[in-house]
């Protein structure tokens, strides 16, 4: 079983994913852990952030920042992790600030693949769930989103990790992060 918040249980979790997985396979192709160009915005885009050129060029004007924050972060990092690299994270996340059409949502869709234990997807359904202070930059209440998020992870980290290996048996490998999000996105998207 998975507590969501406001006494949300998901009783059958594995349900839930297959059902989810199975009509939205993950894909990690054309992933480099380090470089970012406009094969992962693509990729991002096959995923459902729908950034469209001028967002795809505006992005790709910051790459270089993006790759160095990138380098920063451990390709194995991970919010199950006791310790988070939140500065680094946050440097991260600044590098989409003030692009306009650019949020979260579309952010975290094509930063995911690059860190996909650690960077959760923070679509408008997630972000709804999610408690968040609003101040800060960019970067900042993005990590709070996150940080807000590691305690949904951590509170059901042992029933995501057998979740993790009960759907690794029917073929998919996804982490503990994109679990938790298909969960959240599948009980209250609807």
């Amino acid at each position: 079983m998975i507590a969501l918040r406001d006494g949300v249980e998901v009783d059958d979790a594995l349900g839930v994913a297959l059902d989810f997985l199975s009509r939205w396979p993950d894909s990690y192709e054309l992933s480099q852990p380090y470089s970012f160009d406009e094969r992962d915005l693509r990729l991002a885009n096959r995923g459902g952030a729908r950034i469209s050129a001028a967002e795809i060029a505006a992005i790709l004007a910051r790459r270089e920042a993006i790759e160095r924050a990138l380098r920063g972060i451990p390709v194995e990092a991970s919010l199950t992790d006791a310790r988070v690299q939140w500065a680094e994270l946050t440097r991260l996340f600044d590098g989409f600030a003030d692009i306009r059409g650019v949020g979260f949502s579309k952010m975290t869709k094509a930063l995911h693949k690059k860190r996909p234990a650690l960077i959760p997807m923070l679509d408008s359904v997630v972000q709804v769930y999610l408690p968040a202070d609003a101040s800060g930059s960019f970067g900042e209440r993005a990590t709070e989103l996150v940080r807000s998020y590691k305690h949904d992870l951590d509170r059901n980290r042992s029933s995501l990790r057998k979740l993790k290996r009960e759907l690794a048996l029917h073929g998919y490998e996804v982490t503990e992060v994109r679990l938790l999000d298909v969960l959240i996105w599948s009980i209250f998207s609807g």
